[in-house]
C-alpha cells in the first residue's frame, strides 16, 4: 500500500510540475491532491495545522498569481482586457493547434488577435503579444518556484 501511495504521490507531483507549463493540467491542485493521497493511504499524522495553512496559502497565491502575473505582463506592454482574454485563449489552444511552438505562439497570437478585434493598431497589438509572452514566462517562473516549495515542504514534513 505504501509503494502504491508513493507512486501516486510522485505521479501527481510530476503532473503538477507539468501543469506549471501546460495550463490544461491541474498544476498546484495535483500537488495538493498528492498530500491527501499520502494522508489517506499512508498517514495524516505528519500534517498539522501549519502544514495545511502554508500549503493552502501557497495554492491560493498560485491560483491568483497565475492570472495576475500574465495579465500584468500584457498590461505593462500596453495591452487591454481584449489581449488578456486573447492570450488566455491562445495559451489554452496553442499547444493543440501548433504542437511544437504553440505554447509560446499561442499567447502571442491570441493577444495580437484580441487587440486587433477591438481595433488596436498592429504595432500596439504586437507589443501586447510580446507582453503576453513575457507574462507567460514570468508566471511560469513563479509557478515553478512555488510548486517546488510545496513539494519540498511535503518532504520536510514527511521525512523529518
Amino acid at each position: 500500500m505504501v509503494i502504491a501511495a508513493w507512486t501516486i504521490v510522485i505521479l501527481l507531483f510530476v503532473i503538477g510540475m507539468a501543469g506549471a507549463v501546460y495550463p490544461v493540467l491541474p498544476g498546484a491542485l495535483a500537488i495538493y491532491a498528492a498530500f491527501f493521497v499520502y494522508g489517506f493511504m499512508v498517514d495524516f499524522s505528519p500534517f498539522g495545522f501549519w502544514f495545511w495553512f502554508i500549503q493552502t496559502t501557497i495554492v491560493v497565491v498560485l491560483l491568483i498569481a497565475d492570472y495576475l502575473v500574465s495579465a500584468l505582463g500584457v498590461k505593462k506592454f500596453g495591452g487591454t482586457r481584449a489581449s488578456v482574454i486573447g492570450s488566455t485563449i491562445g495559451l489554452l489552444l496553442g499547444p493543440f493547434v501548433i504542437p511544437v511552438a504553440g505554447l509560446l505562439l499561442g499567447p502571442f497570437i491570441g493577444a495580437v488577435i484580441g487587440e486587433m478585434v477591438v481595433g488596436t493598431e498592429w504595432k500596439q497589438a504586437f507589443k501586447a503579444g510580446v507582453g503576453a509572452v513575457v507574462g507567460f514566462f514570468s508566471g511560469l517562473v513563479v509557478k515553478v518556484i512555488l510548486q517546488l516549495l510545496m513539494i519540498i515542504l511535503f518532504f520536510i514534513w514527511v521525512l523529518l
